[in-house]
């Protein structure tokens, strides 16, 4: 008896292909289209995921690929139970078949998990206290084991290694929470925004899945990340994602996750506290340390659970005393509180992942002596840069109307959110135009949006005035933003602004007075 025809070998191979994609690769929509053939609708959005502002749509292709992954499994186990004998090849792309189906079976319930442990939190994690060893239990796992190994079963598949329930179960949820996490956290359509998502997906689970899932997952703590990137592009919430993300074993006999991820996240910017508190948070102290330390205090790196996360924000603003004990700890785990010695306790030891962060040219630091080289290069084994706003809108102008409306949604109920979105993209269209190079980034459209909602205006922070409109006509010209008509507007502006009347800009441009005069846009700054 045959086990695969043709066809359906090949939609079982797309369909084992999506398993291990990264999902925010334009490689999942092929491996879709392969899957459903004639039955794929093209995504009315870019070609990798992306949270846009108001209820998310419906996905017609993952509903059709979970009805032809459950038809499948049914009917190939059908036929193992009925005598077929696949072969090797054919065996692992059944074994796919099923954590496919499993996964989209129970993707709902693990997003609920999400859901309840971000409302037990307030919806924020890292807060100031040490993890709890309250039970996070995932009562839907009996029927998931039960479910995997009455297909695993019949091909021969012992429930073992990467079939292991618990271990399965483990890998689904913290594809899950990778996946909230990175795409509801880092937003936008454009190609630098899914680069991002995509990257932050590798430095979760690696480029090769299967490797992850087989061994890498003990492992990947070990590995610390690199987040650079000018001010306010979203260096913490690209730290959140991966400390968020990590994977927490699943334990069957108590049937609960070992501790709740969302109180495993530490930030900590450095650049906040003066080199004796940043020790002092970090590596803890003894009492009577230095004035102020009434009591023993435990540091973060000594409360983080192996499964955990320490961010350290802004860590180019440390001093060099400071780089040389956090070199030691990134070399060694080990490290001692303030005011300890060897023989007091000996080394404690740091179990956790250590993502790191900064705005500065770490390259150019080095240069000057300001950063340790050696230091360096234990942060950079895993290195991302978040884009700036600019190289966002320049490659997808329209990125800021979504922006926007997703930033006022989280101010204000969505009654009035669209509203103020709207009004705010007219006020910097009228004020700062397509050309302000947004140097705050995210954070600066962020504090627009508010500063036009209390009072119709905002002031960019060079020196209370408008941006420069030489800087900004260059920089549309750098982009390629403008028409050539809005360029001729633009510098006929421009040349009056600076000659004072038509005649002289007329005699400047070489161009007839009236032409100048209908040119100019008098009502509008040329840096708009």
């Amino acid at each position: 008896m045959t086990f695969l025809n043709r066809r359906e070998k090949a939609t079982v191979e797309a369909i084992a292909d999506l398993v291990w994609c990264n999902p925010f690769l334009h490689e999942r929509l092929e491996a879709e289209r392969r899957a459903l053939g004639p039955a794929y609708g093209e995504p009315d959005r870019a070609a990798v995921w992306h949270a846009g502002p108001g209820d998310e749509p419906e996905q017609p292709n993952l509903v059709a690929l979970a009805e032809r992954t459950e038809e499948l499994v049914e009917t190939l186990r059908g036929r193992l139970v009925g005598g077929a004998k696949p072969t090797e090849d054919e065996r692992i792309l059944y074994g796919d078949l099923v954590v496919y189906r499993q996964y989209y079976r129970h993707e709902d319930a693990f997003l609920q998990l999400i859901l309840r442990s971000e409302s037990a939190s307030g919806g924020s994690s890292g807060h100031r206290r040490s993890p709890s060893a309250k039970r996070f239990e995932a009562p839907f796992y009996d029927t998931f084991r039960d479910e995997l190994e009455r297909c695993l079963e019949p091909a021969g598949i012992p429930p073992t290694g990467r079939f292991a329930p618990p271990h399965l179960f483990a890998c689904f949820f913290q594809v899950r929470r990778a996946f909230h996490y990175t795409y509801r956290h880092i937003l936008g359509r454009s190609l630098p925004a899914a680069v991002l998502r995509a990257r932050v997906w590798e430095s979760i689970f690696t480029h090769d899945m299967r490797r992850f899932q087989r061994s890498l997952f003990r492992r990947l703590g070990d590995i610390t990340t690199l987040v650079t990137g000018p001010s306010g592009t979203g260096k913490e919430l690209v730290a959140r994602a991966i400390g968020l993300g990590r994977y927490v074993p699943f334990n069957p006999s108590t049937g609960a996750f070992e501790g709740d991820y969302q109180e495993s996240f530490f930030p900590l910017n450095l650049s906040a506290l003066s080199p004796t508190l940043i020790e002092s948070e970090l590596f803890g102290h003894k009492r009577g340390t230095f004035t102020g330390a009434i009591a023993d205090r435990t540091g973060w790196l000594e409360i983080c659970p192996a499964l955990g996360t320490v961010f350290l924000d802004e860590i180019g603003e440390v001093d060099l005393a400071i780089q040389v004990k956090l070199l030691r700890v990134l070399e060694s785990r080990t490290f001692q509180r303030l005011g300890e010695t060897g023989g007091d306790q000996g080394s404690r030891r740091f179990q956790g992942k250590a993502i790191a962060a900064t705005n500065r040219d770490l390259a150019e630091e080095m240069r000057h002596g300001r950063f340790r080289a050696d230091l360096y290069y234990r942060l950079c084994s895993d290195t991302i840069e978040t884009p700036s706003l600019a190289a966002r809108l320049a490659d997808d102008p329209e990125e800021i109307g979504d922006l926007l409306t997703t930033l006022a949604r989280r101010l204000v109920d969505n009654t009035e959110a669209d509203n103020i979105a709207a009004e705010a993209r007219d006020w910097i269209e009228q004020n700062l135009g397509s050309s302000y190079p947004w140097p705050g980034n995210v954070r600066e459209l962020s504090q627009c949006l508010r500063n036009v909602m209390i009072r119709r205006d905002y002031r960019p922070a060079t020196e209370g005035s408008p941006p420069d409109p030489t800087q900004a006509l260059a920089q549309a010209v750098i982009q390629g933003t403008l028409t050539a008509d809005e360029l001729l507007n633009r510098y006929c502006t421009l040349v009056y602004r600076q000659a004072g009347t038509y005649q002289e800009a007329a005699r400047r441009l070489a161009l007839d007075r009236r032409t100048v005069k209908s040119r100019v846009d008098r009502d509008r700054s040329i840096g708009e």
